[in-house]
C-alpha cells in the first residue's frame, strides 16, 4: 500500500518542495495550504504529473475544525502514514522591546499551536510505521537576537513538542522528528521584511551559502521513510554548519 501523507504549507518553499519529492518516490499528497489556490494548482498539477494521487485542500492550521476537514480529506486517499508540519510564519525583524503583540500571537499560534493541532489529527489516526516531522529551525538553540526571539522561543517549543510526542507515542509505532533548516532561499524571508536575507546572511554560514528548499525536503524525506526506523526524538540540523 503507498504512504499517504500530509504536508501543511505545502504551496511552496520547503513544503512544495518536499511534495514533489515524496510524490517521486510514490507517496500520496494531502496537500494543506492557506490561501495561495493558484501556487497550491501548480503543486498539485506536477504531483499528478508523476502519477500518485494528490489533492490540495485549503485550511488554516490555527483553526481545529479547519484542521480536522484536512485530514478527513487525506484519509480518503488512504491510511494516513505521514505528517509534515511545515506551515509557518516569521514577522518583521526587529528588536524585541518593538515586538507587537498581535505579531506574536500570529507567530504563536501559526507555529505551535497550528502543529499541535495537526500532530493530535495525526496521532489519532495513525498506526504502527507512520511518522510525523516537525518543521523547527537552527533559531531554536541560536536564539535569533535582534530579529525574532520571539520565533525561535516558539521553534524551541517545537523541539520539546517533538521529543515528548516522540516518547509518547513510540508504544504505538509512530516515529516522530524534526529538521532544523537554517537560511533557506524561500519566500519566508519577505514576510520579515528583508526579502534578500538569504543572500547576506551567506558570509555567516560556516558553508558560505543559504539553503535550498530540496536540501531541506531530502532530510524530511529521510525521516518519513523506513530507512529511518530506529531514528525518533530526532531534531535534524540542516543549517550549513549553523
Amino acid at each position: 500500500m503507498a504512504p499517504v501523507t500530509v504536508i501543511t504549507g505545502g504551496s511552496r518553499g520547503i513544503g512544495a518542495a518536499t511534495a514533489r519529492r515524496l510524490a517521486h518516490t510514490g507517496h500520496h499528497i494531502a496537500l494543506g495550504y492557506r490561501r495561495d489556490h493558484a501556487a497550491a494548482d501548480t503543486v498539485l498539477a506536477d504531483l499528478h504529473a508523476t502519477g500518485v494521487r494528490a489533492v490540495a485542500v485549503p485550511a488554516d492550521t490555527r483553526d481545529p475544525d479547519q484542521v480536522t476537514a484536512l485530514f478527513d480529506t487525506a484519509a480518503e486517499l488512504g491510511p494516513i502514514t505521514g505528517l509534515v508540519n511545515n506551515a509557518g510564519i516569521t514577522s518583521p525583524i526587529g528588536p524585541f522591546t518593538d515586538l507587537d503583540p498581535d505579531d506574536l500571537r500570529r507567530v504563536v499560534d501559526v507555529n505551535l499551536i497550528g502543529y499541535i493541532l495537526c500532530a493530535q489529527q495525526a496521532a489519532r489516526r495513525m498506526t504502527d510505521g507512520a511518522a510525523i516531522v516537525n518543521i523547527s529551525s537552527v533559531a531554536a538553540t541560536l536564539g535569533s537576537p535582534g530579529e525574532y526571539v520571539h520565533y525561535a522561543a516558539v521553534k524551541a517549543a517545537t523541539d520539546a513538542l517533538t521529543i515528548g510526542l516522540a516518547k509518547e507515542l513510540a508504544p504505538h509505532g509512530i516515529r516522530v522528528n524534526a529538521v532544523a533548516p537554517g537560511i533557506i532561499r524561500t519566500d519566508i524571508h519577505a514576510l520579515s521584511g528583508q526579502p534578500d536575507r538569504p543572500d547576506h546572511a551567506a558570509s555567516r554560514i560556516p558553508l558560505g551559502r543559504p539553503g535550498e528548499p530540496d536540501e531541506v525536503a531530502a532530510a524530511i524525506a529521510w525521516l518519513l521513510n523506513p530507512d529511518a526506523s530506529y531514528t525518533t526524538g530526532a531534531v535534524l540540523r540542516v543549517g550549513g554548519g549553523l
